[in-house]
């Protein structure tokens, strides 16, 4: 691997493990302020919600900069807001600097993936992607249960301290590792931006990853209840499975970027979106037999864990190719629409929960994944069909 793409997967996993990794201390922080462990949970709400709504308008705000300085920036505003965070008085404080975290994540997460595809060699842009995305991956695989072991040896303020000091080093990374120039272009005027992200091939292939990450992380959510009803699942059970699922994930983000660059991001995107919908009709299919065994549901858990992960890199790459001059914005939009997703998941599968219990869970999230399919294909067609006639030279294909 490459030095800057070795920069690029280890800032995705710092800036991707400062989201999740205060999950594991919540208790901690809720005691030591003095506020509820609900209240302190919105630590990570807004942390979210702030980089969905920032994301587009970083990119479009930082579109003339070139990338390395970009992501140098945000990465040394991410060791500020953090060791500001160690040192913390109060949760108002905490969380402004959560927000100022946040930012500085929102900034850097589009350009992580924008530089990759820029950067990568001819034939090897599935792969750069799915290097960066692994980061992101091992962000919740290997960051977060380091960051709660952190805080719950030495306290929560060492998890901000530990965060900081990893923010100083991918700061450093990137200014030694990026080529001066990574990523830097003319910016298109803001209405040209604009008229490009919303070609059909573009806009509807945006929609569809907000539909299929709405159908595949919903279920995920909600992984517990569901097997717990299927399989009499107990906690050591349920572990088992969501371990299964991320390994299967992890390999999933690696294989798909490969088969990007093998077969394309269309095909890629058919047959990961088609292994998904076919393991939530498996899901259907077993509830009428239930109590099923639990090592029946390994197979299907690792072939859906694999499928949800393995389009990310097929995603991102189809953006770099169709949006050319404005793929940070894309990227950008898509990371908002990724966070959407998965809040419109969770809130549409608690309320499928708490209306008719977790047996039509998996019905919902397959009809998604075909919605999302539907989307991709029809994205391609227009695209091949020549809709996009008139975009600028390097964004026609």
């Amino acid at each position: 691997m490459p030095r800057w793409l070795l920069a690029l997967a280890t800032g995705a996993l710092v800036f991707y493990t400062d989201d999740y990794v205060i999950a594991g201390v919540l208790p901690e922080i809720a005691r030591s302020l003095d506020v509820s462990e609900g209240t302190a949970g919105q630590l990570v709400t807004v942390f979210s919600m702030t980089v969905a709504v920032a994301a587009p308008l970083a990119a479009v705000a930082t579109a003339r900069l070139p990338r390395r300085t970009v992501l140098v920036a945000a990465a040394l505003v991410f060791t500020a807001a953090n060791l500001g965070a160690a040192f913390s008085p109060s949760f108002p404080a905490l969380m402004a600097l959560r927000v100022a975290a946040a930012l500085s994540a929102a900034a850097a997460t589009p350009a992580l993936f924008a530089t990759a595809a820029r950067l990568a060699a001819p034939g090897r842009t599935g792969r750069a992607v799915a290097a960066v995305a692994f980061g992101v991956t091992g962000a919740i695989a290997f960051g977060v249960p380091a960051g709660a072991w952190i805080g719950g040896a030495f306290g929560w303020r060492a998890t901000f301290a530990l965060m900081a000091a990893a923010g100083a080093l991918v700061a450093l990374a990137f200014a030694t590792a990026l080529p001066r120039a990574a990523g830097e272009q003319n910016a298109l005027p803001v209405r040209d931006q604009i008229a490009v992200l919303a070609r059909p091939a573009i806009s509807m292939g945006l929609a569809a990853n907000v539909v299929l990450m709405f159908g595949s992380m919903m279920l995920l959510t909600y992984l517990a209840p569901f097997t717990a009803a299927l399989a009499d699942a107990d906690v050591t059970d349920r572990g088992v499975l969501f371990a299964v699922s991320g390994l299967a994930g992890m390999v999933g983000i690696w294989a798909g970027g490969r088969a990007t660059d093998a077969w394309g991001p269309d095909r890629t995107l058919a047959a990961g979106v088609g292994a998904f919908v076919a393991t939530m009709a498996a899901l259907v299919a077993l509830w009428p037999l239930r109590p099923v065994p639990v090592v029946l549901l390994l197979g299907i858990v690792t072939v859906w864990g694999g499928a949800a992960f393995w389009n990310s890199p097929a995603v991102q790459a189809r953006l770099h190719l169709l949006a050319g001059p404005v793929a940070t914005q894309a990227l950008a939009l898509n990371t908002s629409g990724t966070y959407i997703g998965v809040a419109v998941g969770g809130g549409v599968g608690g309320a499928v929960l708490d209306a008719a219990g977790p047996g039509p869970l998996p019905t919902v999230a397959g009809a998604a994944g075909l919605v999302a399919l539907g989307l991709f294909v029809t994205a391609a067609r227009l695209h091949h069909a020549g809709t996009d006639q008139g975009m600028p030279e390097t964004i026609r294909k």
